[in-house]
């Protein structure tokens, strides 16, 4: 399937309209399948058909219903931090999409590519310090993740990994595009029906947010320079074209962004985890070439002079770390967990 091709069904998915014309109505027989599988899957699970795995640490999920697009990088890597500030040892448990194949788990360091361990992983672990590993069997990472000291786990992107059990589910949901047509994939954007939000702990919605749900919001942005990191105030491109690189699930946004900032945007989508080389970045003149966080990872080693990052800080309010927390056990003088000996920890937020 062509970009565009996968661009336009993408779009399409947010327009019910869409599904009687070409060839969407071919589509709607895999997505009931789809969705009657999805179901049967969730089902054997929760009835204990199916084998499922406890660990002896916390683990918190976060994920989404939906395709990508949702924020759950930047709010894992605000989650990793507020658990490290507050005296945790998390560790973030990753499939590592796109990550060559080799011996798993994996962890992650500094010598690895994001050829090596996926774009997302190696993101997480620059930014926040913390351990990451990488492998599809999320108990197995998990395990070999307490074995080097990790006292709470982080799941990212494992809503529908269910093999492995959780004490605490975040589901991130767009706020602009919430559920689109409301189908599932192929002709909608669901991996999971909107019912599932209700067995979830907390709701977080990359925008504005409904009754019962946690805004997240972006702030602070400032553009970094690839090559030395050197920080720019956005005001210091404001006016000026830019080449804007987006390998990330709904690219439109970063674009939008850019021109909220005051740039003028010429775009370059890119398939989600898609794989960057060097001349990519040469577009034969001497503007600004401005990238996601998940593509500066991938660029670095080779990005010449005008590449930059766009860097932001994640905000949510007090009360939703009070609640997590809390939940977690921590915002209590000790925490037990099944086979977890007390841990110490502060005794409020």
């Amino acid at each position: 399937m062509s970009g565009l091709t996968r661009r336009l069904i993408e779009r399409s998915w947010q327009r019910r309209w869409c599904l009687w014309l070409p060839p969407f109505p071919l589509l709607l027989a895999p997505a009931a399948l789809f969705g009657a599988t999805v179901a049967l899957r969730r089902g054997l699970y929760r009835r204990s058909l199916l084998p499922r795995t406890r660990l002896p640490v916390p683990v918190i999920v976060v994920g989404n219903i939906g395709v990508g697009g949702n924020g759950k990088t930047p709010f894992t890597q605000w989650l990793v931090q507020l658990l490290q500030d507050r005296g945790y040892r998390p560790a973030v448990l990753s499939r590592g999409y796109g990550a060559r194949k080799g011996p798993r788990p994996l962890r992650v360091d500094a010598s690895l590519s994001a050829d090596d361990c996926g774009d997302e992983p190696l993101l997480i672990h620059q930014s926040t310090g913390a351990p990451v590993y990488v492998d599809a069997n999320r108990a197995r990472a998990g395990r070999r993740a307490i074995a080097d000291g990790a006292d709470v786990l982080v799941c990212d992107d494992g809503l529908q990994h269910y093999r492995l059990r959780r004490d605490i589910e975040i589901v991130l949901v767009d706020g602009q595009r919430r559920f689109g047509n409301g189908l599932p994939l192929p002709a909608g954007p669901l991996r999971e029906p909107r019912s599932r939000l209700a067995a979830a702990d907390f709701v977080v919605v990359k925008g504005e947010g409904k009754a019962g749900e946690t805004t997240m919001q972006f702030v602070n942005f400032r553009l970094r320079r690839l090559g030395n990191g050197a920080l720019f105030e956005p005001a210091t491109f404001a006016g000026r074209t830019v080449h804007a690189i987006a390998g990330i699930a709904a690219p439109g946004g970063f674009f939008d962004q850019l021109r909220r900032l005051g740039m003028t945007v010429i775009e370059h989508p890119q398939p989600d985890h898609a794989a960057l080389r060097a001349q990519m970045l040469d577009f034969g003149d001497d503007l600004a070439v401005v990238m996601t966080g998940k593509d500066a990872v991938k660029c670095r080693p080779f990005a010449h002079s005008r590449c930059y990052a766009l860097d932001f800080d994640v905000r949510l309010d007090d009360a939703f770390a009070a609640r997590l927390l809390e939940k977690l056990g921590r915002g209590q003088k000790t925490a037990r967990h099944p086979g977890l000996s007390a841990v110490q920890g502060p005794a409020g937020v």
